[in-house]
């Protein structure tokens, strides 16, 4: 009798470890814009699987591409069902896990890459911080380079923008309200239409990074680019703070250590792709437009004080943003 129960307690604790084994077993499912067999496509599914070997496949990520899940809108409501545990994401979407990502993509705060540099060396670490206190935790920025505008027509003043269709990306509140501080009434659309309507002559003017006007065949729409750069862009890679939190401490190591190292090949890998972009778009035949210095010195001076207005409607720290006025003014 007593060898019977030792044994059943024996089954029943390995029953125990086999069910232990199967309920710490994760599969993270990722969305991202970016088209399979793009380089980020390569480079997400060799991290996922270095991984899962790592992990013996208790850590496991399934990546669903080319927007099959939506834009970065849809993509965060699914997330917040359970759909999707996490994304590839323009830092505009993830503002309301941390309002002062908005701090690099306010428009012409950057006049060129150096400036860039200086700023994300302070304040990355912050907001990987901040987005994983607001619930999204962060492996790294990748940039996407700076928008410019381009247009059908040639543009070099704020009044000449003010005359177009302008796209901006639909339910991205911030884009919105810094497009009406320039008096500009945009037409909001989800990015999967920008074609379309370009096509259509719905809108007529778009502001994107070079590599973004690429790959999103825009370029083949629009005639001319305002060379100034506008506004940086960059993405996060994020997963849902209760999804990540859900493996075990070992794994999570694993998982912040090949998620990080392959979002930062990304971000270098990126700045020279959109260098090459530049050259591409030229020989595409669109025109680079630059505005007079006295057209130059307008757009800074709204820009200024559309930043301003942002910071003293409370949606961004003046501190923080004063913080980063003095990095990139120590750069000029």
């Amino acid at each position: 009798m007593t060898i019977s129960k030792t044994l059943l307690r024996a089954a029943l604790f390995s029953l125990a470890l086999i069910g232990s084994g199967t309920s710490f077993a994760q599969t993270i499912k990722i969305a991202s814009l970016a088209p399979d067999g793009s380089s980020w496509m390569t480079e997400f599914r060799a991290a996922g699987d270095t991984i899962a070997k790592r992990t013996d496949k208790r850590v496991q990520l399934k990546f669903y591409p080319g927007g099959v899940m939506g834009d970065d809108q849809a993509v965060l409501r699914k997330i917040k069902i359970g759909q999707l545990h996490g994304g590839a994401l323009t830092a505009g979407s993830l503002t309301e896990f941390h309002p002062n990502l908005q701090l690099y993509s306010l428009p012409l705060v950057f006049r060129n890459l150096d400036e860039v540099d200086a700023a994300r060396k302070a304040f990355d670490p912050r907001f990987q911080k901040g987005l994983e206190e607001g619930g999204m935790v962060s492996f790294g920025f990748a940039e996407g380079g700076f928008a410019y505008i381009m247009s059908t027509q040639s543009l070099t003043t704020i009044d000449d923008v003010r005359k177009r269709k302008v796209w901006i990306p639909s339910g991205d509140q911030f884009a919105a309200d810094l497009v009406s501080s320039f008096n500009i009434s945009p037409t909001p659309l989800p990015l999967s239409d920008v074609l379309v309507s370009l096509q259509s002559g719905l809108i007529d003017t778009v502001a994107t990074s070079p590599i973004g006007a690429l790959a999103l065949q825009w370029h083949n729409q629009v005639k001319y680019v305002t060379d100034l750069p506008l506004v940086y862009v960059f993405a996060s890679f994020v997963i849902d703070k209760k999804a990540f939190n859900k493996i075990n401490e070992a794994d999570q190591k694993i998982v912040r250590e090949e998620l990080t190292n392959m979002f930062a090949r990304l971000d270098k890998q990126n700045r020279q792709d959109n260098l090459s972009a530049i050259d591409a778009l030229k020989k595409q035949g669109l025109k680079f437009v630059t505005p007079e210095p006295a057209a130059i010195q307008e757009w800074y001076s709204t820009a200024e004080k559309a930043n301003q207005k942002l910071v003293n409607s409370g949606k961004l720290s003046n501190e923080a943003y004063q913080q980063l006025l003095n990095i990139v003014r120590a750069k000029r």
